[in-house]
């Protein structure tokens, strides 16, 4: 991104709604996990919100928890959602399927290093920066192409959601951990600035507001 001209565009980018393998704590990585009743209401709800910042363009990962989350809030905007595998959770090999106690078990030295920030590919899968690679390019290419003052919504995963953040904001990779984790059907705001983005919500439930005070 080269500056802004004109309002400034913003990116909101919203988790799915709560599968049957969060509540396990079980990895999902890149396996299609359908929406419990409760994430189908959460989306429900999320998306009647979202729906009056008026998006101009919704961009989905193609796996169900994430379609289904996304096609709540086409309901209410009328807007088509494009879907694209490049905002696919993170492949993680083997640790796919497992709860994070038997990850741990079976894979100590390899969870303890991830643990530790360092680069690691989980059960033989993506590292995080490769995740980066493919999630964040298509969010600052489809973002480009709106008018200022667009507000893009981008429908993903905790983890890919987490790692496009940091590459989106220029943090080193070892510290995109410190941004935290994603509540289900929860969202975190970037926000077009002079020097690049800025992280403007994280991990939010409600509509952001302009923060007063600011150092702007």
């Amino acid at each position: 991104m080269s500056g802004t001209s004109g309002a400034p565009r913003r990116v909101i980018l919203w988790r799915h709604g709560q599968t049957a393998w969060n509540l396990e704590d079980r990895f999902q990585g890149q396996l299609d996990i359908d929406l419990t009743d409760t994430g189908r209401a959460q989306a429900r709800r999320a998306a009647r919100q979202l729906a009056t910042l008026a998006p101009h363009a919704v961009i989905c990962s193609d796996l169900r928890r994430t379609r289904d989350t996304a096609a709540e809030l086409s309901a209410v905007t009328g807007l088509d959602v494009t879907y694209d595998e490049a905002l696919r959770e993170t492949y993680a090999g083997e640790w796919q399927g497992l709860t994070h106690t038997e990850i741990q078990a079976r894979f100590a030295d390899q969870y303890a290093a991830w643990r530790r920030g360092e680069p690691v590919r989980r059960g033989g899968g993506e590292l995080e920066t490769e995740v980066a690679d493919r999630a964040a390019t298509l969010v600052e290419r489809t973002v480009e192409k709106l008018p200022p003052g667009a507000v893009l919504v981008v429908v993903s995963h905790g983890g890919t959601i987490r790692t496009t953040i940091g590459r989106l904001l220029g943090l080193p990779s070892q510290s995109w951990e410190a941004l935290g984790g994603l509540t289900n059907c929860c969202w975190s705001v970037l926000g077009e600035s002079v020097r690049g983005w800025r992280l403007l919500e994280h991990n939010a439930s409600s509509l952001p507001e302009a923060a007063i005070g600011d150092d702007v």
